[in-house]
């Protein structure tokens, strides 16, 4: 167990969920998951963020960790587990993550992949622990609709391209 200092402690649970059309097969879709080179175009912290540390393991019961550093200098830590991989249907997995090495939050994530005519519709559900005050549902949901809406930029310019 971390310390923390004196903080009072709390947590909110908060849950959302997502909805996307891509104009893409969902066999497409899910790739951009599956694979480490094909996630990495779209699942980083965005402008003045620098990845300083990443493992990825797409696999029941494998790991993912994702560590940046922001210009700030605040450094931001995702650890991950895979739970449940059902290929171009569905991934169900857990994940922490930590800012600064103070533990934030604690997630549950689904992603389902549905056909939607030629194209894939992506439902993502999360649910989450958010501790002591340093993240919410509210902030967390913003932070995934705009990754999810790079992973949107990315299918398209790779499908302008084919």
């Amino acid at each position: 167990m971390t310390e923390r200092s004196s903080t009072p402690r709390s947590i909110t649970h908060g849950s959302f969920s997502l909805e996307r059309s891509y104009d893409v097969p969902r066999a497409k879709v899910f790739a951009a998951f599956a694979s480490e080179q094909a996630k990495a175009a779209w699942f980083h912290g965005g402008d003045g963020y620098t990845i300083v540390d990443q493992l990825f393991e797409f696999r029941e019961g494998g790991k993912e960790r994702l560590v940046g550093k922001w210009e700030t200098g605040r450094v931001s830590q995702m650890d991950l587990v895979y739970f449940d991989i059902v290929p171009d249907e569905r991934i169900v997995y857990t994940y922490e993550m930590t800012l600064d090495g103070t533990k934030i939050s604690v997630s549950l994530a689904t992603i389902e992949f549905k056909t939607a005519g030629a194209g894939t519709r992506l439902m993502l559900t999360e649910t989450g622990a958010y501790l002591d005050g340093y993240d919410d549902a509210g902030s967390r949901e913003h932070g995934t609709n705009a990754i999810i809406d790079r992973l949107a930029e990315v299918l398209a310019r790779e499908s302008e391209k084919a």
